[in-house]
């Protein structure tokens, strides 16, 4: 099943779910013949689709809305923030290539401020999954609900089985008393290469897949801000608003510290590329995080 195929399945048992796309139909090609007038294509106007999501849910509706992540995030702010976010409306918001998924495209269709424009808006919880398996895992739950949700859609393979998806709460891939490693989204992958790579050297490392990142689990964040001896933040992402403040918010709320590592887009868009070359340009292969990690922790004699 893919996404396109569950958004079906669901809407089809149950009649409130209104599928809409801002001329965006990558994910949602073949809604239109099995909802009918429960699909709506606004064409290229992000903040007219947000007002008439916002319009429909008062009226009893479910909206799963569809744009480029960008343009949804930043172009239909305001709409979202006022119309959706301040009468909490259960408006689904799924942003198409977030992040690094992002790749040939300029700093103009870059989503990498997503996360933190959309976690600022009270109410509003973001959900960023690791791969299709842990996006198909999540999303029952996240439709389902009455909350506004913005969800970073990752539609990548990754052959990793993914435990049950419960609201707030990390799936704790492993453990470990060296390094834990915290990531979410289309970095999982890498990051789970990354721990094997270091397992590999003789660290105990552990792995922490953060894929809700609002309402988020801060238990996960203080016990291994507690059990291993760094704790490393790995996001495609502004280094401003995402994981890493989330960490640090966590701990100074708590009267806590902790010995970190981030990495992340610090204060710069990424050089458009195929996605294997952005991620090797920015340093995020599995092979080069490792390499980071392993000299930061060395350096920084944690050990």
């Amino acid at each position: 099943m893919n996404y396109e195929e569950l958004l079906i399945q669901t809407a089809l048992a149950d009649d409130r779910i209104v599928v809409m796309t801002a001329e965006n139909r990558a994910l949602v090609r073949n809604v239109p013949q099995a909802l009918g007038p429960r699909f709506i294509d606004t064409g290229i106007t992000e903040q007219t689709m947000v007002g008439m999501a916002a319009g429909l849910a008062l009226r009893g509706r479910i909206p799963v809305i569809h744009a480029l992540a960008p343009f949804l995030t930043m172009r239909a702010f305001e709409f979202i923030r006022t119309d959706i976010g301040i009468a909490h409306l259960p408006v689904k918001l799924s942003g198409y290539i977030p992040g690094f998924l992002s790749d040939g495209n300029g700093p103009t269709h870059q989503s990498i401020e997503d996360v933190a424009i959309m976690r600022g808006i009270p109410g509003m919880e973001v959900y960023c999954p690791a791969d299709e398996g842990d996006l198909l895992e999540m999303l029952p739950a996240i439709w389902a609900s009455e909350a506004p949700a913005y969800v970073r859609v990752n539609h990548k393979k990754t052959g990793y089985t993914h435990r049950a998806f419960e609201r707030g709460k990390a799936e704790i891939i492993g453990e470990g008393t060296d390094i834990t490693i915290l990531v979410y989204g289309l970095l999982f992958e890498n990051a789970l290469k990354a721990r094997d790579l270091l397992q590999d050297q003789g660290l105990s490392v552990g792995l922490v897949n953060i894929r809700c990142l609002k309402p988020v689990d801060e238990r996960a964040l203080i016990r291994y801000s507690q059990t291993s001896r760094m704790l490393v933040t790995i996001e495609d992402h502004l280094l401003t608003g995402g994981l890493y403040s989330i960490l640090a918010e966590t701990l100074l709320k708590n009267r806590m510290t902790a010995n970190t590592l981030s990495l992340a887009l610090n204060e710069r868009w990424f050089t458009p590329g195929l996605l294997g070359e952005v991620l090797a340009n920015e340093g995020f292969t599995a092979e080069q995080m490792a390499e980071r990690i392993n000299s930061h922790y060395k350096s920084h004699e944690y050990a």
